[in-house]
């Protein structure tokens, strides 16, 4: 599985991405929304884990950016604001994404990752 992580908070990002390799789930971060949109030009992934604020740019528009290069990547949104009923609110045209909130534990996370990339219904 190949996972990209957008997040602000550098560490934070740096540390789940570390984590995730040493889970076997291959991890690659950035800070901004720029950078991560320049490594989906020029790499594959599985899933996109966002932030749901990011200066100059949100999740959910980063999501519609990063969708026009790579249709068939899947998202996970993680927030630190708000609660479910606000991020469903935000999100509602946004199809079958799923979110999590900050600060997320690690073996969270990878059942996440995991159930997102199976889809419903598919074993593993």
């Amino acid at each position: 599985m190949r996972v990209l992580l957008v997040d602000d908070e550098e560490e934070l990002v740096a540390t789940l991405a570390e984590r995730l390799d040493m889970r076997g789930i291959d991890a690659t971060w950035a800070s901004e929304y720029r950078k991560a949109l320049a490594i989906v030009e020029e790499q594959e992934f599985d899933i996109a884990l966002l932030d749901v604020r990011l200066p100059e740019i949100n999740g959910l528009e980063l999501k519609r950016l990063i969708e026009a290069r790579r249709p068939a990547m899947k998202f996970i949104f993680l927030t630190g604001h708000g609660s479910e009923e606000d991020f469903n609110a935000c999100s509602a045209e946004s199809g079958k994404d799923y979110y999590l909130i900050k600060p997320v534990q690690i073996e969270v996370l990878v059942a996440k990752l995991n159930e997102v990339c199976q889809g419903p219904g598919e074993q593993g």
